[in-house]
C-alpha cells in the first residue's frame, strides 16, 4: 500500500528534468468565419518545480492555454510538450492515461458532485481505475483531506461546506493521482480574500511538499505575487 509520502517519488524521474512544460509556435483560431486568435505564437517553457502565474484579463486566452497544456483541447497548430511527451501524438485511452498519470486540475467553478460526500468526490476520478491503482485511494483521499484541514468534513456535501472548503476539496481531488503538474484556472475567483489566501497557502505547501510545478491562470495581482514568475497574456502572446 502507498502512502502519500511513499508516493512521492512515483515521478521521480520527471521531476529530475529541468523543463516539464514547452509550447513551440502555439496557437490557437476559433471559428470558420470572422476568426478569433486566442493563441498567436506562444512560446513557454516551465522548469520542473516551479510556480507560474499566467496573467490578464478575462478573453485574454488564459484558460486556453491551460487547456492545451493540460491535453483538453487541441491546437490549431504548434506543438505541446509535457514531461518530455508531444501530447499532440496521444489519442484516446493513451490521451487519458497520461493525463491520469501526470496533470492535476483546479477550476474557479469547484465542480462538486453535490450528491457525493467531500471523500467521495476527492475518490471519484480515480474510481473507475480503483482495481489497477498501486495504492488505497480512500486512504489516500482521506489522507489529503487532513493535509488540507478538513478531516472532520468528510462525509459533509458540498452544500454543506463554505466555498473556501468547497475548494479546497477541489485541491485534494486534483492531487489524488499524485500528478507531476497542477493546472489552476482562476483557482480563487469566487472566494473572499480570506478563503483564497487559504488555498493559495495550502497550493503553495503542497508544490514544496510534493515536488509539483503548479501553473495558475489568473486575473489577481495578489495571486500573481504568489508565485514565482508571472508572465502577461495579451493579445494572444506572453509577456514578461
Amino acid at each position: 500500500m502507498t502512502s502519500l509520502g511513499e508516493a512521492k517519488g512515483k515521478h521521480s524521474d520527471v521531476r529530475r528534468k529541468a523543463t516539464i512544460v514547452e509550447t513551440h509556435s502555439l496557437t490557437k483560431v476559433y471559428g470558420d468565419g470572422p476568426a478569433v486568435r486566442a493563441l498567436d505564437g506562444v512560446d513557454l517553457s516551465v522548469a520542473v518545480g516551479e510556480f507560474l502565474a499566467i496573467v490578464g484579463p478575462s478573453g485574454s486566452g488564459k484558460t486556453t492555454l491551460l487547456n492545451l497544456i493540460g491535453t483538453l483541447d487541441r491546437p490549431t497548430t504548434g506543438r505541446v510538450v509535457v514531461v518530455g511527451t508531444d501530447v499532440n501524438t496521444l489519442r484516446g485511452d493513451a490521451l487519458a492515461d497520461f493525463r491520469r498519470a501526470h496533470i492535476g486540475f483546479m477550476f474557479q467553478m469547484f465542480y462538486l458532485v453535490p450528491e457525493l460526500t467531500a471523500l467521495e468526490n476527492i475518490m471519484l476520478p480515480l474510481l473507475p481505475y480503483r482495481r489497477r491503482l498501486g495504492f488505497n485511494l480512500k486512504q489516500r483521499a482521506r489522507e489529503l483531506l487532513g493535509q488540507v484541514g478538513l478531516s472532520d468534513r468528510e462525509s459533509h456535501l458540498p452544500g454543506q461546506l463554505s466555498g473556501g472548503e468547497q475548494q479546497r476539496v477541489a485541491l485534494a481531488r486534483a492531487l489524488v493521482n499524485h500528478p507531476d503538474l497542477l493546472l489552476a484556472d482562476e483557482p480563487t475567483g469566487n472566494l473572499d480574500s480570506a478563503a483564497g489566501g487559504v488555498v493559495l497557502r495550502l497550493i503553495e505547501e503542497m508544490r514544496q511538499e510534493y515536488g509539483l510545478t503548479v501553473v495558475v491562470a489568473t486575473h489577481d495581482a495578489v495571486v500573481a505575487k504568489q508565485a514565482g514568475r508571472a508572465l502577461e497574456l495579451r493579445d494572444g502572446q506572453l509577456r514578461a
